[in-house]
């Protein structure tokens, strides 16, 4: 098996690796992957996934760990990649885990100090309040057994410090905020005396949360274990838009938000669109790059006719 040499060279001159070696041989089915880990081998780093590789030429990240080296163009041609030590890393599943554990976590914790919280808040809470409760925490429940036991991710970790700027969103607004919001004794759920509305709004979360999980399934059997290989879905309402995962999201958050009638929840979902429609454009551009004569081009991200 011929090896390739290829040198190595600092991303961040002013943060080297102090001990990385200024080349390493490849064998020519060698992955970025598997450079990953012989670098980080002889720069006596612990973990490999501290390393990032970087194209030579772009200076764009190479996220693909099973993409061959050799299939890299710029890299081939320089002979070179850029590499940083990316600082402590957490697993991404781990990342998901924590996000969706604060919200369960603090509703509950607001329902139980609910006494102690609101003036007159020692009388019970509404049909409409304990419906809404219902809906978020199974809402997260459900995300966190998608991260358990469905999602395949295509990186294994991110930046450690990065876990407390994801998880705010979620800790604060989904969880502290809306639950503040909602459950209050003055709250419009608290006050609700329309059960048809309420309906309305279950049947909306069921449908779209139902979507959501068909979808996520329907992905993940898309890729194999480990695998970082990308497929063009169908069905499941990909004919519509590019993601239809954050369709359902968003359309079963729309149910909560009839539901609760609160203006937090219709704050968290209307972020949470803006972040989820950026993605969608994102992973609309890699399927047209990706399969440039197979993929069906999408004009909506997702929501057909708006986004």
């Amino acid at each position: 098996m011929v090896n390739t040499t290829i040198k190595l060279t600092n991303r961040s001159p002013k943060q080297p690796i102090k001990r990385l070696p200024a080349s390493i041989d490849l064998p020519e089915d060698a992955t970025i992957g598997d450079l990953k880990v012989l670098i980080a081998k002889e720069a006596k780093i612990g973990d490999f996934n501290r390393i990032g590789i970087f194209d030579p030429s772009t200076k764009k990240t190479l996220k693909n760990r099973k993409a061959k080296v050799a299939d890299e163009p710029n890299v081939l041609a320089a002979k070179e990649v850029l590499v940083k030590d990316l600082g402590p890393q957490i697993a991404w599943r781990t990342v998901f885990v924590i996000e969706y554990l604060g919200p369960i976590l603090l509703h509950a914790a607001v329902v139980a100090a609910r006494p102690y919280l609101y003036k007159d808040g020692a009388n019970s809470m509404s049909s409409t309040q304990w419906l809404s409760f219902g809906m978020i925490v199974a809402h997260f429940i459900k995300r966190e057994l998608e991260t358990l036991f469905v999602h395949k991710f295509s990186a294994n970790t991110m930046p450690v410090f990065n876990i407390f700027k994801n998880s705010f969103f979620y800790w604060a607004i989904s969880g502290l905020l809306c639950a503040v919001s909602i459950y209050s004794p003055r709250s419009l759920a608290a006050r609700a005396e329309q059960p048809l509305i309420d309906l309305v709004g279950l049947a909306l979360y069921l449908f779209s949360e139902t979507g959501n999980a068909l979808v996520h399934l329907y992905l993940s059997s898309l890729r194999s274990p480990g695998g970082t290989e990308r497929k063009i879905p169908s069905g499941y309402g990909f004919s519509l838009v590019t993601c239809p995962n954050y369709m359902y999201e968003i359309l079963a958050w729309a149910g909560i938000t009839i539901v609760s009638r609160d203006w937090s929840v219709a704050l968290f979902i209307s972020i949470g669109a803006a972040q989820m429609y950026t993605w969608a454009k994102g992973k609309e551009m890699a399927y047209r790059k990706e399969f440039p004569d197979k993929y069906k081009k999408k004009r909506y991200g997702i929501l057909p006719g708006l986004l």
